[in-house]
This record gives structure tokens, sequence and C-alpha cells, in this order.
């Protein structure tokens, strides 16, 4: 009986051609040269937001009296707030505002909007505020956000 020859884990493309990414004159990774400009172009710019952001936080600084040693902190400062939150309550209130948009809602009409699914003004803004959410608040809130019960909760507690 002959044997099947089985596929090698080993190959090449000769059609296949990848060009080097450079930092500062060392290679730092491979790809395809469709996507060279689009990633180069995407740091580049990445660069420069935080060299402007560096910037402001001196700026700030000078103005209201501070030590220089204290950009780094201030900088860091920004760089956490404007990272999406993963868990908590901060995500639920991340996902409320997002709601909101994909509903096309003003703030007045979207608190009426939770206050239907009892959730009433003053717990939407304490969520708003990262006040600690109550049990009692995780059936409205799923039913607001479109989410299974189970989904809310793994998002708020980020279980997996």
């Amino acid at each position: 009986m002959a044997k099947t020859p089985q596929p090698s884990s080993w190959a090449f493309n000769d059609h296949e051609s990848f060009i080097p990414l450079t930092h500062k004159g060392k290679v730092v990774g491979f790809c395809q040269p469709a996507y060279a400009r689009y990633i180069v172009k995407q740091l580049t710019e990445g660069e420069q937001l935080y060299k402007a952001l560096e910037l402001a936080c001196y700026d700030l600084t000078a103005r209201s009296g501070g030590s220089a040693m204290g950009v780094g902190e201030l900088v860091q400062q920004y760089m956490a707030k404007a990272v999406s939150p993963t868990s908590g309550t901060a995500l639920v209130a991340l996902l409320l505002k997002q709601r909101q948009e994909d509903l096309d809602l003003n703030d007045e009409e979207f608190a009426k909007f939770c206050d239907t699914f009892r959730l009433s003004r003053a717990e939407l803004q304490a969520i708003y505020r990262n006040e600690d959410i109550e049990n009692n608040q995780l059936n409205p809130l799923a039913r607001i956000l479109g989410l299974s019960m189970d989904e809310l909760i793994d998002a708020w507690k980020e279980r997996e």
C-alpha cells in the first residue's frame, strides 16, 4: 500500500516579498510593501502626538509655576486618562455613552429612556461619576445596553 505524502510544515512563496521596517537605523520587523507606508505613517504620527502632549504638559506646568520635573508625571496622568476602561463602572459608563450615541439621543432623552427601564437619572449620573453599581441596577443596565445579564457582569467584573 502506497503512503500518501504528508505536507511539509516548511514552505516558501517566491511571489511574496517583505521589506524591513527600521527605527533609528535598526531593523524592528518586516512587512509586505502594501502595509509599510501605513504602518510607518501611524507610528510617526504617534510619536508626534506624544511629543505634542509633552510640550503641552511642559507649557501647563510652566504656566502654573510647577517644576519641569513634574512634566513626565503629568504626561503619564493624561495617558492613563486616554486609555479606554476595560472593566468596572467606568466601562459601563462608556457603554452607556456609546448606547446613547447609537440611539442618537441627547442627554435629556437618554435619561428618560433609561428611566423607562427603571434606571433613574440620579443612578445614571452616579454611574457617570464612577460610583459603585448596585446589584439591583444590573438588570436595567443589561436591558438598556442590549446585553445579557452574564455579558454585563463579565464586562463589569472583567471575568473571562
